[in-house]
């Protein structure tokens, strides 16, 4: 496979102001102003190879949506080289983006008082696709994602997981080369992102590469095969998820709220340990190199309907800090 994205030595810093408290120090501010650089981005090198599926994760602030914003034409470097589809981003952006989708977790390419499908239809004539070819995909992805019910509502009457099924579904009608992906699953529920999950590795199996960054680490797991790690600007880490998940995390645990009472001898599975039942909440002990908590939560979802889903794992930040301190020796 061909690299798809090369990125060599890139730095993006930003100039900014440093204010002082008090009434006297805003005084003196307006007339003497003292700037410090903060390097968002700080020399990071990447390739990724087309048809890939890579997590880019990192705490608050770490330069992740910066990088992303780079990669889509939002933004210029301040130095070094980006080259996406042998495009620069951020010097051929009309041409480019039409090769690429974009979905932000927080924000919306859905007109805010028109019907979805009115959307969808504004999209056909932006990216002049063919009627035949949006008809299809149309067709396909309602059904994937089954939208079919919201697409003579406005987008401001959606849920938040019912507008990101429609947000994947502009950003993919005209079949990009590349998708980014930022928090795509921020706030949903177990379902929503169930089939959002399942959408997405239809998607990539088809040949498209996805760029995805995110918090949830459920989300890494099921779906990127690679992760890159970002922190103070700086790439960490680049390499398998197991590497990662071997390491840092042997066990996790998972809280089920069931609708009803159930027999937990029902739960004994392959790499799975029931350690406390309090009614209708069964906490169960998941070994992670015998299995996932993706895979747990599909059986059981898959058996009994169920109220809440609660999986505590180490926090991204506390992953980065132990490769921190080993050294970056993750093999």
């Amino acid at each position: 496979m061909k690299n798809i994205i090369e990125i060599k030595k890139v730095l993006k810093q930003f100039k900014v102001l440093k204010r002082k408290t008090g009434l006297k120090s805003s005084f003196t501010n307006f007339f003497s102003r003292d700037y410090k650089i903060i390097k968002a981005v700080n020399n990071v090198s990447l390739t990724i190879k087309e048809g890939e599926f890579v997590g880019v994760i990192g705490p608050n602030g770490a330069g992740k949506s910066t990088l992303i914003k780079i990669l889509t034409g939002v933004l210029t470097p301040s130095s070094g080289t980006v080259k996406v589809l042998n495009y620069i981003p951020y010097k051929q952006r009309k041409e480019y983006t039409k090769n690429i989708g974009v979905v932000f977790g927080q924000r919306t390419q859905l007109w805010w008082d028109l019907p979805v499908k009115d959307t969808f239809e504004l999209f056909k004539y932006i990216y002049k696709i063919p009627e035949e070819k949006f008809k299809n995909n149309l067709n396909r992805f309602v059904d994937v994602l089954d939208i079919d019910k919201y697409l003579d509502t406005p987008t401001r009457k959606l849920s938040l997981g019912e507008r990101m099924r429609c947000d994947l579904v502009a950003s993919l009608l005209h079949e990009p080369k590349i998708v980014f992906l930022d928090e795509p699953t921020i706030g949903l529920d177990v379902e929503a992102k169930f089939r959002i999950r399942e959408f997405l590795k239809e998607v990539n199996a088809n040949g498209t590469t996805i760029i995805l960054t995110t918090h949830d680490m459920s989300d890494i797991e099921e779906l990127c095969p690679r992760i890159v790690i970002i922190d103070k600007g700086k790439k960490i880490y680049d390499g398998l998820v197991d590497n990662v998940k071997k390491k840092f995390r042997k066990q996790r645990i998972l809280v089920i709220d069931f609708f009803e009472e159930i027999d937990e001898s029902k739960l004994k599975w392959k790499g799975i340990k029931t350690i406390k039942k309090e009614g209708d909440r069964v906490t169960l002990i998941i070994d992670t190199t015998k299995t996932t908590a993706s895979d747990v939560i599909k059986k059981i979802l898959s058996k009994w309907p169920i109220y809440d889903i609660t999986v505590e794992e180490p926090e991204i930040e506390e992953v980065i800090r132990k490769i921190y301190k080993k050294g970056f020796n993750v093999s």
